[in-house]
């Protein structure tokens, strides 16, 4: 757990949705449904779960390479993306509301007005509330079209305001597939001083020397800034990915399984790297990866995640101490272990989602020990906690 909690990243009921087909033939797919978490400066963070569940897409949406559906990301204090759903469906009950008050009005009205010796005041007191329910209703009205105007200029990929682009300068994301994300066009050095000619350096001086400090930094050579990536192996290309990143000076570092591709010794010489990086440069790194092995030894907390919910999430010696939900057992049981004596009697543990009854109970995110959070509807958690107590 990082000492330091000062908050350097808020997601707040992250949702990313994406539509395919068209008229009957259109399918929803939920890759993130309600995600919402802290992570705090100077720490890993461990996002985990099987292949599918949504944890590079809540990765790439935070780092605004999608456009959320819903929900809202702060960086450093300031809403960097958020997501228009809630708001439209905000506009639509506020709309639908005030119609059906004016209707009960106006229907109140010609009942009062059948008995009414004094017709004409009866039509002023009526006409009255029902003006006051259109004014407040066109203001409430308006400022919703403006938040939602809002949220969609924030959320636009070639948003220029000069704040939010320093901003968003701290942050920045190591890919899977390092061959994938490295343009074979390019050379490394101008791979890696994209970020700076998109800041706005134009100095060649002054971009060679930041290239060079950077290759030296993650152990890469100053000749390997005028080679192709396809002249390296996969863990020199993992390297420049991260010089890619680190050029502009992060504080945030979105690492999206970036030993996955990597053979395993490669694999140790990536995280011991970045650990050496976060304690050099004070980094914040959300490390994406769905080997619990290695986020057990990298991360100072772990959020589990699956079909787009994140279901369990704890500081990482009490996540392996005291697992809780069936899905975060169902992971740890999968973990390899270097023992062939111990691998040949072990139990896997199978998550069945059938075991879930929340029909008229449904399941919110509780903090049942301190930091320790869990989702579970309020019979869930009663069982939870006599677990504990065992």
């Amino acid at each position: 757990m990082a000492e330091n909690k000062e908050t350097i990243l808020s997601v707040r009921n992250l949702k990313t949705h994406f539509s395919t087909g068209i008229g009957r033939n259109k399918l929803v797919v939920k890759a993130v449904d309600g995600v919402s978490f802290d992570i705090y400066k100077g720490e890993v963070f461990g996002l985990v779960g099987e292949s599918g569940c949504g944890k590079t897409t809540t990765g790439r949406t935070i780092i605004k390479l999608y456009t959320p559906t819903d929900g809202e990301v702060y960086f450093k204090g300031k809403r960097v993306t958020a997501g228009t759903d809630s708001i439209i469906k905000q506009l639509k009950d506020t709309k639908r509301v005030s119609k059906d008050k004016i209707k009960e009005l106006k229907a109140d009205m010609k009942t009062e007005l059948e008995k009414a010796s004094d017709q004409d005041k009866v039509k002023e007191t009526y006409t009255n509330k029902i003006d006051e329910i259109k004014e407040a209703t066109s203001k409430e009205v308006h400022e919703l079209k403006e938040e939602i105007s809002r949220r969609k200029y924030e959320s636009l990929k070639d948003y220029k305001r000069k704040d939010t682009k320093d901003l968003m300068k701290k942050m920045q994301m190591i890919f899977q597939d390092p061959i994938a994300s490295l343009n074979p066009r390019m050379t490394v050095k101008e791979i890696i001083a994209e970020g700076l000619y998109i800041a706005g350096e134009k100095d060649d001086k002054v971009i060679s020397e930041k290239v060079n400090d950077v290759l030296d930094t993650v152990g890469l050579l100053p000749e390997h800034a005028n080679r192709y990536p396809h002249e390296f192996s996969g863990g020199q290309r993992q390297r420049i990915g991260v010089a890619r990143a680190l050029i502009v000076s992060p504080e945030f570092i979105i690492a999206d399984e970036p030993i996955s591709a990597l053979d395993v010794s490669i694999q140790a010489q990536v995280i011991n790297l970045l650990n050496d990086l976060r304690d050099e440069f004070g980094l914040t790194i959300l490390f994406i990866a769905h080997d619990l092995s290695v986020v057990q030894y990298f991360s100072d907390r772990i959020a589990v995640m699956y079909y787009g919910n994140l279901v369990e999430v704890a500081p990482t010696r009490e996540l392996f101490k005291n697992p809780l939900h069936p899905y975060t057992k169902s992971l740890l049981s999968a973990v390899p272990v270097p023992d062939p004596d111990f691998e040949k009697g072990r139990q896997r543990i199978s998550y069945d989602p059938s075991v879930h009854n929340y029909e008229n109970n449904p399941p919110e995110l509780h903090e049942i020990t301190e930091g320790h959070y869990i989702l579970a509807n309020d019979e869930e958690l009663e069982a939870h906690k006599k677990e504990l107590k065992k």
